[in-house]
């Protein structure tokens, strides 16, 4: 058995990270957050799509489910519910 990056891992390292980072610098996304960057965000907001979750209950829970691969997934920590509405509300 393969133990190493799970497939959604693997998906995210195509992504142009340097150039995300760089958007997001230039626009000051990261600013005043203490928890959720905009990478986390936008990993949780991916994994949503992929799993066609369609609620920020139905993605919690579905994250909540795999919280013994979040670390391998790309997430430093567990998504809360009321974490996520909030960067949903005040970020574009």
């Amino acid at each position: 058995m393969y133990i190493g990056k799970t497939l959604f891992a693997q998906l995210m390292d195509f992504l142009p990270w340097k150039t995300f980072h760089r958007i997001v610098d230039r626009c000051n996304g990261d600013r005043y957050v203490k928890s959720l960057t905009c990478a986390e965000q936008f990993r949780v907001m991916a994994f949503a799509q992929l799993t066609y979750r369609e609620s920020l209950w139905n993605i919690g829970v579905c994250l909540l489910a795999q919280s013994s691969k979040l670390y391998h997934m790309g997430f430093r920590q567990e998504i809360k519910r009321s974490t996520l509405a909030d960067a949903n509300e005040t970020r574009d």
